[in-house]
């Protein structure tokens, strides 16, 4: 049964490779489009559908694919530093704060290596796994599709201080943002661009509790809530999330839309319904007004927001990316090669 499961997939594959594969070689910094071209050509299929097939039986794995990008990118860099379990010197970034019952999609990944290694065995990384598994997922869920720049390595190591310290934390405030993605090379915009994945996926009650229960934030938003839309929201919030205890307990980050990527993330943070306390201070805390106006444009022109989010998730997977001779291409995700 094994191996027909096997010749199953690689002749769907067959029969789509020819679709949607470009011929362009041109060059971002270390990074090519159609790297895998001559090396692996079934490899953007592979992850395609791979990936169509884990958000067919679980929409939310979109959204904690996209979001596997993101944790291994702020940490070290995009060079799948997140997917290494803990074994010999190694202390793993799953089990950092950020990440510990919270960062989902290993399977998957793990899915689609064993696939590639079929395929075009010890050829393509996992740092590009991630980056073109982002992409899918993001495509799937009705967002926009882009050409990602491949030729990642993997790392030799993790880093799980580094995931405590640079992955941005729910409650984090506008200034604090503004330095970690500074300190990636992302600019302000960047951070607001990106802040709009939060368009989709869930998030636990230990990471919006604060937010809901935050007696300054809710006095901001009713002193002037005349209908009072926020107050229910806030009750709603409340009934999932109570002071104390049911710390899994999952919310949506966008209620109107939450297994969609659109622009909604921005429609809600403008009133007050952003689910984490780090996406209302996007409103909130921006004292210059520069943010609101890029909030107000996103959220009246969702074309704006996808066109502006393909540069900064490209942008994004560009972060100290490991290539030549650099770090190895991993046989198996999770440990390094022996």
């Amino acid at each position: 049964m094994e191996n027909i499961r096997r010749r199953m997939f690689l002749i769907v594959l067959l029969t789509m490779v020819f679709h949607g594969i470009g011929t362009s070689v041109e060059h971002d910094g270390p990074l090519f489009l159609d790297y895998y071209k001559e090396r692996c050509p079934l490899a953007e299929e592979i992850v395609r559908r791979s990936v169509s097939i884990a958000v067919a039986k679980d929409p939310r794995m979109a959204a904690s694919l996209l979001r596997l990008h993101f944790h291994d990118c702020f940490v070290l860099g995009c060079d799948a530093s997140v997917l290494l379990d803990s074994y010999g010197g190694i202390v793993s970034e799953k089990q950092a704060g950020p990440n510990l019952d919270s960062l989902r999609g290993f399977e998957v990944v793990d899915e689609i290596k064993y696939h590639l290694e079929e395929a075009c065995p010890t050829t393509v990384s996992c740092a590009d796994i991630l980056a073109l598994a982002a992409r899918d997922a993001v495509a799937l869920r009705g967002g926009p599709s882009w050409n990602v720049w491949l030729g990642r390595r993997d790392s030799l190591e993790a880093s799980f201080s580094g995931a405590n310290q640079l992955i941005p934390a729910p409650n984090s405030s506008l200034e604090t943002l503004i330095a970690n993605f500074k300190q990636q090379g992302l600019d302000v915009g960047d951070l607001v661009t990106l802040s709009g994945s939060h368009t989709m996926g869930r998030a636990r009650c230990l990471s919006f509790r604060q937010r809901v229960y935050d007696v300054n934030f809710r006095g901001k938003y009713e002193l002037y809530d005349k209908y009072k839309r926020y107050t229910t929201f806030r009750r709603m919030l409340r009934s999932i999330c109570p002071k104390s205890g049911r710390d899994d307990e999952l919310a949506p980050l966008d209620f109107q839309t939450p297994a969609r990527f659109d622009n909604h993330y921005y429609l809600n943070i403008l009133q007050g319904k952003g689910l984490l306390g780090s996406d209302n201070v996007l409103v909130t805390q921006d004292h210059d007004g520069e943010i609101l106006k890029q909030v107000w444009a996103y959220a009246s022109d969702q074309k704006l927001f996808f066109a502006s989010f393909v540069k900064s998730v490209i942008k994004m997977g560009n972060i100290n990316t490991l290539t030549g001779n650099q770090g190895e291409i991993r046989k198996h995700c999770r440990f390094v090669n022996a």
